[in-house]
């Protein structure tokens, strides 16, 4: 199951370097052409799709309280769940009861004997949706949560954060279970299935739309112009520079109404890994770091740490959302001490991955990230308005 697993792994990063470019053998190539095909019917089959939902041949489900949709176009590296965490921890403090629904990417299933088991003891034939907090308790670890609602439910109190692919049922059963008046759906874009009131879309300002094909061929999820459903889009890693405004203006050529607000992740501090402790981002300063991530866009992460003066003596990524072995996380800190590495710093999101050690002879730290609106706080400041009020 585990050389399954790392094959599949090494057959999607194959796939990632053609689609990029990166490779350019003669069958790479030709890889390509047949991935343009098949890009061309993809495209065609979710344009479709989408027309059924808006001539409202497929009707979409309309749950008791306001839904607010947080996405994306492409596949992974926005940075979307600190956006999500921003805007759960805002609307709670404001008095909502929050609920953030997830399909719990890679998490494991439940067995067939767990299934079997809820029918006989219950009587029904549905099984209910995994919940990861009640809003009050932390109840399943990262493995069987997934590790992005594992990591909201750990940073968020007052939230109740449930998985289910079925994310009518999810947010059904949030409603009568945790009185949810406000229903975040993570990585909605896509889930025509449930209609939100508010549609929020996240585009990677450092890399927006990849080489603009659509998947196998590029890395969108739908065409760009399928941006027009957005009622705001917030433009994550911002540097501020030049491009942003070419960004924004190729943006308005497809949308005129959404709203655009501009953002950062800003490194906040670093935790201990084991301990919990909070470390201030000084201790990066002229410090030999081992830098460890399985993200989509790992040169960012890798970024912020030579730019709070880390000197990177070892660094390694795998693929996005990779399950770390004991044996993997053991063969890297004795890497790391060979390098001299006098800290291993990892993501968040790769933290609650990471297996429990007996004995680690370089402490391993991870980075909080928080989100920094640098500009359209005025519609951030709306938005959340017009949900608390809605």
């Amino acid at each position: 199951m585990h050389k399954f697993k790392l094959d599949t792994e090494h057959l999607e990063q194959y796939f990632l370097e053609v689609m990029s470019g990166r490779r350019r053998r003669w069958f790479d190539r030709a890889l390509i052409n047949l991935l343009f095909v098949a890009s061309r019917f993809y495209r065609m089959a979710v344009q479709f799709r989408v027309w059924m939902y808006d001539k409202r041949v497929i009707r979409n489900h309309a749950l008791g309280c306001l839904v607010v949709s947080i996405g994306n176009l492409s596949c992974g590296g926005t940075g979307k769940t600190p956006v999500v965490e921003v805007f759960a921890r805002t609307l709670s403090a404001n008095g909502r009861k929050v609920a953030i629904l997830s399909r719990g990417y890679r998490s494991k299933k439940r067995t067939m004997g767990e299934k079997l088991a809820h029918i006989f003891r219950h009587r029904k034939i549905e099984t209910p949706p995994k919940v990861v907090s009640d809003g009050q308790n932390l109840l399943l670890n990262s493995e069987y949560a997934g590790d992005e609602p594992y990591m909201l439910a750990s940073n968020l109190h007052d939230v109740a954060v449930v998985v289910d692919k079925d994310r009518v049922k999810s947010g059904i059963y949030a409603i009568d279970n945790f009185q949810s008046d406000v229903i975040i759906l993570d990585d909605g874009f896509q889930y025509l299935m449930l209609k939100p009131h508010i549609n929020i879309v996240l585009v990677d300002s450092s890399d927006p739309f990849g080489n603009g094909h659509v998947l196998p061929r590029g890395i969108l999820r739908e065409p760009i112009k399928n941006i027009r459903r957005a009622d705001y889009i917030f433009l994550t890693k911002s540097d501020g520079s030049h491009k942003i405004e070419h960004l924004k203006r190729f943006i308005r050529r497809h949308t005129r109404r959404a709203e655009i607000i501009e953002c950062c992740h800003k490194p906040q501090h670093l935790v201990a890994l084991e301990s919990k402790e909070v470390l201030p981002l000084s201790v990066l300063k002229k410090a030999k770091v081992a830098a460890l991530s399985a993200i989509a866009r790992p040169d960012s992460f890798e970024s912020f740490l030579e730019d709070f003066g880390a000197e990177l003596v070892l660094k390694d990524h795998f693929a996005d959302h990779h399950r770390y072995t004991q044996q993997e996380i053991i063969d890297f800190v004795n890497q790391a001490k060979a390098a001299k590495a006098e800290m291993i710093v990892t993501t968040e999101k790769d933290a609650v991955r990471i297996p429990r050690l007996d004995r680690c002879d370089v402490p391993i730290l991870y980075l909080r990230i928080q989100i920094d609106i640098l500009s359209g706080q005025e519609s951030f400041n709306q938005c959340i308005s017009r949900i608390c009020f809605m």
